[in-house]
């Protein structure tokens, strides 16, 4: 197995502007570390988010996996900082805000579904 065809070289990458189902979320960047062809689908990205910026309320079928590589963000009424990490399990609900800008590595294995009329407890 030749690995370095799997390596992703993130510090080459350039940030690219979130969008999804062609919704702009304005200050919140993403690099794709690893594109799943199968699904047609980043499975592991980094998210930057501009000081004051938020992502909105979800729901993850499959769970998630994040960790705060830079900043802090308030998931849950909780704020987790630099180093902490977050397993959110399957059928997870949350919205992500970051009032002083943050850098978070997100393991992702399925889509998530925005749930606009719920809101977070």
């Amino acid at each position: 197995m030749n690995i370095e065809k799997f390596i992703c070289r993130s510090n080459q990458k350039e940030w690219q502007p979130l969008i999804e189902n062609e919704f702009h979320y304005e200050g919140i960047w993403v690099k794709s570390l690893y594109f799943d062809t199968k699904t047609n689908r980043s499975k592991a990205i980094l998210l930057k988010f501009e000081a004051g910026t938020s992502y909105p309320f979800h729901i993850h079928p499959a769970g998630e996996e994040i960790l705060v590589l830079e900043g802090s963000c308030i998931i849950q009424n909780a704020t987790l900082n630099t180093g902490d990490y977050l397993f959110t399990p399957p059928q997870g609900k949350h919205g992500v805000t970051s009032k002083t800008g943050c850098t978070l590595f997100l393991s992702i294995p399925e889509e998530v579904i925005l749930i606009p009329e719920e809101k977070e407890k």
